[in-house]
């Protein structure tokens, strides 16, 4: 994934989100946390933060579902929420990995 200090074309954020060109420009258009900074040549240009936007944007659109008005609201309210702190993660035994990859196959055979 890209660094924090680096700035990436359209291109490259295509490649890396796996949508067309156009589909970002509109989701600019929809989503006011998303305005990536232009050259002096007019190319856009992504940060990481901008990149993680798209990311989730297109989760809640194309996996979760969310229509482009109920993946604005639900993206407005995890930007403005305060980070959840997140436990200290434990290791996870071997039993517990066995377990996981048993309930993805599960899964896998369900949608299959």
């Amino acid at each position: 994934m890209p660094s924090e200090k680096e700035l990436y074309k359209i291109g490259e954020v295509c490649r890396l989100a796996d949508v067309q060109p156009y589909v970002l420009r509109y989701w600019e258009t929809e989503f006011p946390p998303l305005a990536p900074n232009k050259s002096g040549g007019g190319q856009r240009l992504y940060t990481r933060r901008e990149i993680d936007i798209i990311l989730r944007i297109k989760q809640l659109l194309y996996s979760e579902g969310f229509t482009i008005a109920g993946a604005k609201k639900k993206l407005e309210m995890e930007m403005a929420a305060p980070p959840v702190p997140q436990p200290a993660a434990a290791p996870a035994s071997r039993h517990d990995l066995t377990a996981v990859k048993n309930e993805l196959r599960a899964i896998l055979e369900l949608l299959s």
